[in-house]
């Protein structure tokens, strides 16, 4: 099974991604996870990304794939995974059929986790404090929900027009999102 998780920054598809990594027993690729090992370790694609994120802003859609597609290289095609931050833009989901499609595979279901905003940016707030995140000052939070609504609103449209997608309200609990984000696999 291939799991795509999108949903603005701060709604919980971390938490969330975990756990169903766990149920299903998926290889999750977390495109910020590898971005921040890859800034954390000075590569070449974490210098050039770092810049962006710092700033609110979308890392290029060519660093991306490539470090997705890199990933894809460590796992057997036959395990599942689940897309976490992956694809946010229509190219982006372009480029992850064809990596799938290589691997004799597509997209099963498409989650969109929603939220209210004053709340998504409450966790955000709370995970810079406890963590200790530069990428979620009140600044960047603005820019990133800004940048999530004009450049991924057309991926959700493209994937609710492919049949695949499944909104599932994020707010409530860790243990009521994870029970409807089942619900909506199993519908």
């Amino acid at each position: 099974m291939i799991i795509v998780f999108v949903g603005p920054p701060g709604v919980g598809k971390g938490t969330q991604s975990k756990r169903l990594v766990s149920h299903f027993h998926l290889v999750h690729i977390s495109t910020g996870e590898m971005l921040r090992r890859a800034i954390g370790e000075g590569t070449p694609v974490g210098v050039e990304a770092r810049d962006y994120i710092d700033h609110g802003r979308l890392v290029p859609d060519d660093l991306i794939v490539e470090l997705v597609g890199k990933r894809f290289e460590t796992f057997p095609s036959a395990q599942g995974c689940l897309m976490d931050g992956f694809p946010r833009t229509i190219t982006q989901a372009r480029s992850l059929d064809g990596l799938l499609e290589k691997l004799g595979r597509r997209v099963d279901v498409v989650i969109e986790l929603v939220a209210d905003r004053e709340e998504i940016r409450r966790r955000l707030l709370d995970r810079a404090r406890i963590e200790g995140r530069t990428d979620d000052s009140p600044e960047t939070i603005t820019a990133r929900l800004e940048i999530y609504d004009r450049q991924t609103a057309p991926l959700i449209d493209f994937y609710r027009k492919c049949g695949s997608l499944r909104q599932v309200n994020g707010m409530g609990t860790p243990d009521e999102v994870f029970n409807r984000i089942l619900e909506s696999i199993r519908s």
